[in-house]
């Protein structure tokens, strides 16, 4: 099915190792590549560097079936490859919300000279729209026989396989029949399987990302700005939220009030989007996306409100726990994670804080080494006075009361993700918090 196609995969990150992995249990032979010697070797061993469920399975399988493999050579990828893929990072620049194209640029940099046959270069990173129409003006004058195209990814932290291999929609940016027919052997088995498959110029498929990740975030905020109307005035936001998705033109998905999104994708895709529509001078059509972010930064302060509340209005020397690092469940990422932030608020207002996550403690203590960390849910709630879950973990959900029964010093508990139900807690003799739900009306003990 796959034709005889050889794949190399430019970048071993998330996007990298998920994609060179999932091609390669498609049937195709997949080249990874990386400049990171030590990441090269830990992967051609089968050790995965990152947490994502189901992928060291089927990076172990690729391996020992001989159709995967990573090296540090763009020498060996350029002999070896048809398609080579582009999944390199785009950070948001430290000196403004623009993204950082460096590693994209570097890749083909690196690449482009080596080529000598026709082939088809295919962007998977999340770039500024534009980038793929210069990319593809320089490696023309290159190497006339390559072509570029440029086909984002829409994964999910967490679901990353089951996103790959049975994506909703396959999005091609061609600027050929030749590169979308490509495109089409690539993805054939998906597209067999029913995924929908839309071929387009290169600066739709480049906005296709952007905007989609545009569009969650702005749903996310709009329920958390709910949220805070309902504080407000008394309301309860899942409840609402409830009756907002029972409409089907907006629908449940991403209506879960709470600490909002972080990650490596949606806060620095928004502000990216942001400053190219600038660029473009048509920063006003998307001028409410500041608000959006605004709105989503509110939620970590918020969480911190309520902690010093409940903590009497000192936090001084005050034990704290916070259940969760990661950005969001099934992973072990951290950057911009609204649990990690809060923890860092907490610490500058004088809390003892102790982080625990069952995924994520080694990268948050090398992104957070000033926090303090637990190795299990029981230490990190030992005597603690406010208990905040800032990370939906499954074992975090599951909580009830008397799990925690003897071992914290004060009944106080914040979910900030919607993820307990407030009866049993509050007849417990719980102080209960949640993001836009209205404080307990019922009288309740605050200490063990």
């Amino acid at each position: 099915m796959n034709g005889g196609l050889r794949l190399t995969v430019l970048g071993a990150g998330y996007l990298g190792i998920t994609h060179a992995a999932c091609m390669a249990s498609l049937g195709f032979e997949v080249l990874g590549v990386d400049t990171d010697r030590g990441k090269v070797g830990q992967l051609n061993t089968g050790h995965l560097p990152i947490y994502e469920p189901g992928l060291g399975k089927l990076l172990r399988s690729g391996l020992d079936a001989g159709r995967l493999r990573f090296t540090t050579s763009y020498q060996e990828a350029a002999a070896f490859g048809d398609v080579h893929f582009i999944c390199t990072g785009t950070p948001q620049r430290p000196d403004s919300g623009h993204a950082d194209l460096s590693q994209v640029h570097a890749c083909v940099a690196a690449l482009a000279p080596l080529l000598d046959r026709p082939c088809l270069i295919a962007g998977k990173s999340t770039v500024p729209v534009g980038t793929a129409r210069r990319l593809a003006a320089e490696l023309a004058s290159a190497c006339p026989g390559a072509e570029l195209a440029w086909n984002p990814e829409f994964l999910r932290e967490g679901t990353a396989v089951a996103d790959t291999l049975s994506p909703d929609r396959i999005v091609a940016g061609v600027t050929s029949r030749r590169a979308e027919e490509i495109l089409r052997q690539v993805y054939a088995r998906p597209i067999a399987a029913g995924s929908a498959f839309f071929a387009t110029d290169l600066e739709t498929a480049e906005l296709a990302k952007t905007a989609a990740n545009a569009f969650l975030a702005t749903k996310i905020s709009f329920i958390n700005a709910m949220a805070e109307v309902c504080e407000a005035a008394g309301g309860d936001v899942r409840s609402l939220a409830q009756i907002l998705g029972a409409d089907p033109r907006i629908g449940q998905a991403f209506l879960r009030a709470g600490l909002g999104f972080g990650g490596g994708c949606l806060p620095k895709d928004v502000r990216a989007f942001v400053a190219r529509a600038k660029d473009l001078g048509v920063g006003d059509a998307v001028g409410f996306l500041h608000e959006v972010d605004a709105i989503n930064l509110r939620r970590r302060t918020r969480a911190a409100d309520l902690t010093l509340e409940l903590a009497g209005g000192n936090l001084a020397g005050v034990p704290v726990c916070i259940l969760g690092a990661a950005f969001k469940p099934g992973s072990d990422d951290v950057r911009d994670s609204p649990a990690l932030d809060v923890a860092q608020i907490l610490t500058g207002m004088g809390a003892s804080v102790t982080v625990y996550d069952p995924a994520a403690l080694d990268n948050a203590r090398r992104a957070r080494p000033e926090l303090c960390y637990a190795a299990t849910l029981a230490e990190a709630t030992q005597d603690a006075h406010v208990v905040l879950l800032l990370t939906e973990w499954p074992e975090f959900a599951a909580l009830t009361p008397g799990s925690l029964e003897g071992i914290v010093a004060r009944r106080n508990i914040i979910d900030a993700r919607s993820a307990l139900d407030p009866a049993p807690w509050r007849e417990a003799g719980w102080q209960f918090r949640a993001l836009g739900v209205a404080q307990d009306t019922v009288a309740t003990a605050d200490s063990a």
